[in-house]
């Protein structure tokens, strides 16, 4: 069987659980919008900067599909369960991975200053690979029924929402000086902080974890060696897989490509850096809201049906964002808070039930193939996700640097720079909005109906199998 009965009922203790560990990955991960200031006004890279950020993509195209083959190919018998182990092994490198990219030596000479870039961001990308991968698979082991698992997505969007707002509010308020200028050393300290805090909140996670589903499902009896480019190309032919994929990467593409534009735009624009946080609050308070919602709309409505919906709200928020007259003052502050309200809805509905997509994109890659998989399929999904967080905000520096922007000038960019930030904001969340109503109405192909069918056939296989 799929599911075991001596397994304690699915509750709140695996909600909160599964949304500690996205806010142990986050307490590492948001300080990635910081990056691109950190490396251009502090460190003084500019356009090495985008440079850098490329090379390093060459090991993300290594590193997670690698990982994700071992973690799949690792047949050997853990206590618990080797997802777990492995996150355990990920969330002690995490303790100092994230600061290893925020060494703050200014006064290097630019062929060291690469040499710390790439090792620091290897380093860390290696250890959040290891955390980050196997937790992502676990979703589809904690529970295979889709109200639960709605439940598991929605929480972990949950934990990555509070482990995005805390850096989010008290970050600026702590690197930035009252110039509106970073300030290196400070960002170094916070990063071995919230490395240590991400790590307690692994292991809370681990230890309150409870897998029910079995996770290595196969079809047959004498079971084929794993095949990592075969489990590649499974991948490629997994619709929701693929549209999922790019609905993420459309949405990092705004988190994250855009954040170092935001950064800007705040301070040279709205010309108050500190705020910054506070007003990115604000666009959060929708996804609060639905959050709780979110398990009786996915039984209702479908996730597919719902997400899409969500970045229809997005596209009409960045349509406004561009439209309306956001001027550099409290009144124009105020304008960009309600467009940022409405496309964090259209977000918020997606992410809650992004996470449980993935599972579903997991069963299907069963049902088509009679493989799980889980390792690679969501090493493949985490890889082109990390591809949109890296690459993404390597070009839209490009894009700054082309409109103006000067790195080393730290806030005091021309008024021309800065209303170019203001445009190119409202750009990328367009275009981050568009991406994700492509992959989620056009690709993704398991509405409400087909789910449902698709998780019976496959419950029927493993009891015949039993």
């Amino acid at each position: 069987m799929s599911q075991k009965k001596n397994y304690r009922p699915f509750g709140m203790r695996d909600n909160l659980a599964y949304a500690a560990g996205d806010f142990g990955c986050n307490m590492s991960f948001a300080l990635k919008g910081t990056m691109a200031i950190f490396w251009t006004q502090f460190m003084g890279m500019d356009l090495w900067y985008s440079l850098l950020l490329v090379i390093v993509q060459v090991w993300d195209a290594i590193n997670d599909p690698l990982i994700g083959s071992i973690v799949d190919a690792d047949k050997r018998q853990y206590k618990r369960n080797k997802f777990l182990q492995y996150i355990w092994v990920g969330s002690i490198g995490l303790i100092v991975g994230g600061a290893c990219c925020f060494l703050p030596f200014p006064n290097a000479p630019v062929w060291a200053k690469f040499i710390l870039f790439i090792a620091g961001y290897v380093v860390w990308d290696a250890f959040y690979t290891v955390a980050n991968v196997p937790y992502g698979s676990l979703l589809g082991l904690i529970s295979d029924n889709p109200g639960d698992r709605a439940s598991l997505s929605a929480w972990r969007s949950v934990g990555s929402l509070v482990g995005n707002m805390a850096p989010m509010i008290i970050l600026p308020m702590i690197i930035y000086d009252k110039s509106n200028n970073l300030v290196g050393e400070r960002v170094f300290i916070a990063a071995l902080i919230m490395g240590f805090l991400g790590f307690l909140c692994f292991q809370f996670m681990i230890k309150n974890t409870e897998i029910r589903v079995e996770s290595d499902v196969t079809l047959s009896e004498e079971a084929p060696k794993f095949n990592v480019v075969e489990a590649m190309g499974n991948f490629l032919k997994n619709r929701p897989a693929v549209g999922a994929t790019l609905a993420a990467m459309g949405m990092f593409l705004g988190q994250q490509g855009a954040a170092t534009a935001v950064t800007v735009m705040f301070q040279s624009y709205f010309q108050n850096a500190q705020i910054s946080g506070l007003v990115s609050m604000f666009a959060m308070i929708p996804i609060i809201f639905f959050t709780p919602l979110a398990r009786k709309m996915v039984v209702k409505f479908g996730k597919k049906e719902l997400a899409t919906v969500g970045a229809i709200l997005s596209m009409i928020a960045c349509a406004m964002m561009l439209l309306l007259p956001i001027t550099p003052d409290g009144k124009g502050i105020a304008i960009y808070i309600v467009c940022q309200l409405i496309n964090a809805l259209g977000l918020g509905i997606y992410s809650t039930v992004s996470w449980a997509m993935m599972g579903d994109a997991i069963d299907y890659n069963e049902w088509k193939t009679g493989k799980r998989e889980e390792g690679t399929v969501y090493a493949l999904h985490s890889f082109f996700r990390k591809l949109s967080q890296g690459v993404g905000p390597a070009l839209a520096l490009v894009v700054m640097t082309a409109l103006g922007y000067v790195g080393t000038l730290g806030a005091n960019q021309s008024p021309e720079t800065a209303l170019n930030m203001r445009y190119l904001v409202a750009w990328m969340y367009m275009i981050s909005a568009v991406m994700q109503f492509v992959g989620l109405s056009l690709i993704y192909n398991l509405d409400k109906k087909s789910l449902a069918k698709m998780t019976e056939e496959i419950k029927a296989r493993r009891a015949a199998k039993d």
